[in-house]
């Protein structure tokens, strides 16, 4: 490297792998592939959920003994990895995920006296800062920075005394076809986990009312979790016909199930910025969405989704009718909500990103290049 050239700022990323099927994986990869082709970076990762040999590979099948093995083997990897990197990158879930994989990773971040930025990304922040803040606010202030997706984390965190700023989240238009639905079908997609704060039993009554209106009318979920049997119980006890649980749908496969689908019912509770509503934008599918969290910061009613209130499935079964009865109003939210999805993209926040790193990646400089000089004693 010749005279007066700066090396590369190496970034090392947290975050969990694409063995969970959730937002934060996928964001991660479309993070680390946008940042990769960056020459002024090395860009590195280590998974919160690390797989063991395989021949141990039988204890991580063991429940609780899985939770133990797989966190002393990320603590470990950790140690061994955060002293050759200038930055850590920490993605980070709320409650149990937070205690376990981000707040170690920013106090071995602390101890190798690295840059640490805190990558929040839950919609439950505020009940996760309230009722957990001896480990939450103090390990927080640690971090260098806080990148939020939205501004409505940018409020909750200004509310517990906590700066952060907002960052969109990713999302690569060139995985998704976009395609304008003429006529608009009653074909119906939901993709949340099947888990409380998702609330998909919304979606579910929702969609009975439209089945009485349409009897045509389908609907897929494409997602797993701990509500799968309360909620085909629920489908059964109103009668429901043309509903297909089809589990966790692999990233990949996604582009398809979204092209598959006419609209989109998103029935969450609590929410920040999720992806599957800007792979939707994407895809040319129209959104009906409640208002929960960070939603309207992303999407306006009747300009880029139809909003309803939370918990309020009449309210979203006739938003969802409205859409079938109004092709025009639907393809013109589509066009709409795939113009803005824009915003998503690498090309939009890759200035924003690149000027956090070298931001840091200076200031790491100038404390280094203090601690080495030291006044001559007379």
């Amino acid at each position: 490297m010749s005279l007066g050239m700066k090396s590369p700022l190496r970034v090392l990323i947290a975050a969990p792998s694409l063995s969970f099927l959730g937002g934060q994986s996928r964001q991660a990869v479309r993070l680390i592939s946008g940042l990769s082709k960056e020459e002024s970076l090395v860009i590195g990762f280590i998974p919160h959920d690390p797989q063991v040999s395989k021949g141990l590979r039988w204890l991580q099948k063991i429940k609780y003994v899985r939770t133990v093995v797989t966190t002393c083997l990320y603590w470990s990897q950790l140690l061994l990895k955060v002293p050759h990197y200038d930055i850590i990158h920490i993605f980070s879930a709320s409650y149990y995920s937070y205690l376990l994989s981000v707040a170690p990773a920013i106090l071995i971040a602390r101890l190798y006296r690295k840059k640490c930025i805190l990558n929040y990304r839950s919609g439950e922040a505020e009940d996760h800062l309230e009722n957990w803040r001896l480990t939450t606010v103090p390990i927080m202030r640690l971090a260098d920075e806080i990148v939020v997706p939205t501004g409505y984390l940018v409020d909750v965190f200004a509310r517990f005394g906590l700066k952060a700023h907002a960052i969109y989240n990713l999302v690569e238009l060139d995985r998704f076809r976009y395609r304008e639905r003429r006529p608009n079908r009653p074909l119906f997609l939901t993709s949340r986990s099947l888990e409380p704060l998702y609330n998909v039993a919304c979606v579910i009554r929702a969609f009975a009312l439209i089945q009485k209106r349409y009897p045509e009318a389908r609907l897929n979920v494409a997602a797993d979790g701990s509500l799968r049997c309360e909620l085909e119980q629920l489908a059964r006890r109103l009668n429901l016909h043309s509903i297909e649980f089809l589990g966790g749908v692999r990233f990949e496969e996604m582009p398809a199930t979204y092209d598959s689908a006419d609209i989109y019912l998103n029935g969450t509770n609590i929410d920040n910025m999720p992806a599957s509503i800007t792979e939707c934008m994407a895809s040319g599918l129209p959104v009906v969405t409640t208002d929960a969290g960070g939603v309207p910061y992303i999407v306006t009613h009747e300009q880029t989704c139809l909003m309803v209130p939370r918990d309020d499935h009449q309210a979203m079964a006739e938003a969802a009718c409205r859409l079938l009865e109004d092709n025009e109003l639907a393809v013109s939210i589509a066009r709409r909500a795939h113009e803005d999805s824009r915003k998503f993209t690498w090309d939009a926040v890759r200035t924003e990103w690149i000027k956090l790193y070298h931001g840091l990646g200076d200031s790491k400089s100038e404390s280094f290049q203090r601690d080495q000089i030291r006044p001559e004693r007379l």
